[in-house]
C-alpha cells in the first residue's frame, strides 16, 4: 500500500485557518504528506493502524528545544546564581575558560537530547543550550554530529551553533559585569554561517539552517546587524534570548541606555524572523516593538515558574496580535508540561478564567508554525507535511474533550508514536537505533562529571557540597 490511514478516538485537525476535532477520525498518509483527515470510516485502500483510545495530534514545534543535559536544574534550590556556577568569577577567566565536556560527549549530547524531544511528542525542534561551561560558544563540530543525529533519528530540525561577543562574570563582591572580545564573536558568526550555508535544506528539507546570537546583553551591534543581513539572505530564522531577568535589564540598560527590545530596534536588528525567548521581564514598550516587528514570543514557561517568574502576561500578548511560540527549555523536554504550566501561570497573572487551553495548544502548533514561515507545519490537513504526534490515553481520565484531557491528565511520557515527513520515528516509545536505557546511563555520568568540576567556575570555588546543598541532612 502507498497510504497508511491512522485511527483514534481523537483527530485534531484543522480547517478554514483553525484546528477541529474530529471524534474517530483519521488521518492519512502518503509520502510525506498528509492527503485526508476525517471520519475514522474513510474507505480508501491503505495499510491501516488504529492507536483507539488516543489523540492524534498535529506533532509539537519547540523553537527553544532542549539539546543539554540541562544545568538550571542544578540551581532549583540553590541560589544566589552568580554564587553556584551560573556566572564565571574573574579567577576562572583569568585562569582561561575551558570546555568542560569532551567532543564526544557534546555529540553524545546532542544525540540524547533530540531523541528526548522526539519522545515527548516534538516534531521540529530548535536546540538551545547552555554556554556556562562552555569555553565560549558552541562548535560546529558539535552541530556536525547534532545534524547527523537529526537526520538518522527523523527529527525536523533547525540548527545553527550559539555564538556571542561577551560573557557575564562576577568579582568577589557579587557585582556581575559583561566581557567582551568581539572579534571571537565575530569569527563564531562566520563560522555559522558557513555550516548554515552547507545544511540547509539536507535530508530532503527537514534540516534548516538557524542563528543563534546567544543573549542581547552578550553581543555587540555589529555582531547583530551582520546576523540580520546573513539570516535575511537565507531566509532563516535569528534565535535570541531577552527580557529574561533583572541582570539582563540592568547589562543592556548600562551598555545602551534603553531596554533590550528597544535596542534592537534602534539597531534596525528586529524582524519578522526574529525569535525572542522568555519576555518575562520584558516592558510594555518592549511587546509593543516585538508585535510592531512581528517578531516572534517564544513562551517557555516550565523554566521561568521553577525560579519564580512568569509571562505578564499570555493573554495581553497575544491581545496585541504578538505571534507565540512555545519552548521547552528545560529538562524534561516535556511540552505537554510546558502547555500546562503555561495556562496555569497565565490565570495566576491574569485571573481564572483569562485563557482556555486551546490558547496553548495553538501556541505549540500553530504560533511555531507562523513564526517559521511554514503553513505546512502545526496542523494536520491535506497537504501538510505528515508529522504527527500519538498520544496516549489509557491512563487518562478523560473529559469529554481532547484538549483538555491532554491538558489535566497527560505528560510527556504519554506519547506513544511519533511520525515525521510520513515516516514513523518513533514507535510504542521505542526509536529504531536509539537505546534509552544505556543512554540515560551515559546521560547521568556525563551530568556527573560536569557536577564534579563546577567548583572551578564558581565565586570561591568552594566544594560542591557548599554549591548544591541537600534537601535535608544526610542520614548517619
Amino acid at each position: 500500500m502507498t497510504r497508511t490511514c491512522l485511527t483514534a478516538r481523537w483527530v485534531i485537525g484543522h480547517q478554514d485557518g483553525a484546528h477541529v476535532v474530529h471524534e474517530n477520525g483519521c488521518v492519512v498518509i502518503e509520502g510525506t504528506d498528509i492527503v485526508h483527515v476525517g471520519p475514522a470510516d474513510w474507505p480508501g485502500e491503505a495499510r491501516r493502524i488504529d492507536y483507539g483510545q488516543a489523540i492524534l495530534s498535529p506533532g509539537f514545534i519547540d523553537l527553544d528545544a532542549l539539546s543539554d543535559l540541562d544545568t538550571t536544574i542544578l540551581g532549583l534550590d540553590n541560589w544566589p546564581a552568580w554564587k553556584k556556577g551560573r556566572v564565571w568569577p574573574e579567577s576562572y577567566v583569568a585562569a582561561g575558560p575551558y570546555e568542560m565536556y569532551t567532543p564526544d560527549e557534546l555529540a553524545f549530547q546532542k544525540r540524547f537530547a533530540l531523541a528526548q524531544l522526539i519522545r515527548n511528542g516534538i516534531t521540529t525542534a530548535l536546540p538551545i543550550a547552555s554556554l556556562f561551561y562552555r569555553e565560549w560558544g558552541e562548535t560546529v563540530d558539535e552541530f556536525e554530529a547534532a545534524a547527523q543525529a537529526a537526520e538518522e533519528l527523523g527529527l525536523r530540525a533547525y540548527l545553527g551553533p550559539a555564538y556571542r561577543s561577551g560573557g557575564q562574570v562576577v568579582d568577589d563582591a557579587g557585582r556581575i559585569r559583561a566581557v567582551y572580545d568581539e572579534d571571537r564573536g565575530l569569527r563564531g558568526l562566520d563560522r555559522a554561517a558557513d555550516f548554515a550555508a552547507r545544511i540547509d535544506g539536507r535530508a530532503g528539507g527537514r534540516l534548516r539552517a538557524m542563528f543563534a546570537p546567544d543573549r542581547i546583553e552578550t553581543c555587540t551591534e555589529t555582531l547583530l546587524r551582520r546576523t540580520r543581513d546573513i539570516a535575511a539572505e537565507m531566509q532563516a530564522p535569528v534565535r535570541q534570548h531577552c527580557c529574561q531577568s533583572p541582570i539582563e535589564l540592568d547589562l543592556v540598560a548600562a551598555q545602551h541606555g534603553t531596554t533590550p527590545i528597544d535596542w534592537l530596534d534602534r539597531i534596525g536588528a528586529l524582524g519578522p524572523n526574529w525569535l525572542l525567548p522568555h519576555g518575562t521581564h520584558a516592558s510594555a514598550r518592549d511587546l509593543e516593538l516585538i508585535a510592531e516587528h512581528g517578531a516572534a514570543l517564544v513562551h517557555c514557561p516550565l523554566v521561568s515558574a521553577r525560579h519564580g517568574g512568569l509571562l505578564r502576561s499570555f493573554a495581553s500578548c497575544r491581545a496585541q496580535g504578538i505571534t507565540i511560540g512555545m519552548g521547552t527549555d528545560t529538562w524534561p523536554a516535556d511540552m505537554i508540561a510546558n502547555l500546562q504550566m503555561g495556562l496555569m501561570t497565565a490565570r495566576i497573572a491574569d485571573g481564572g478564567q483569562a485563557l482556555r487551553s486551546e490558547a496553548l495548544f495553538d501556541a505549540a502548533t500553530l504560533g511555531g508554525a507562523d513564526a517559521l514561515g511554514r503553513p505546512d507545519l502545526g496542523r494536520l490537513q491535506a497537504g501538510a507535511r505528515a508529522d504527527i504526534t500519538v498520544i496516549d490515553l489509557g491512563q487518562a481520565l478523560q473529559t469529554p474533550d481532547p484538549v483538555q484531557t491532554l491538558m489535566t491528565s497527560c505528560s510527556g511520557r504519554d506519547v506513544r508514536d511519533v511520525w515525521i515527513d510520513g515516516r514513523r520515528v518513533m514507535a510504542d516509545r521505542l526509536i529504531p537505533g536509539f537505546d534509552q536505557d544505556s543512554a540515560m546511563i551515559r546521560a547521568q555520568a556525563q551530568f556527573d562529571g560536569l557536577i564534579a568540576r563546577y567548583p572551578d567556575r564558581t565565586q570561591g570555588h568552594p566544594p560542591v557540597a557548599e554549591i548544591f546543598t541537600p534537601s535535608y541532612r544526610r542520614a548517619s
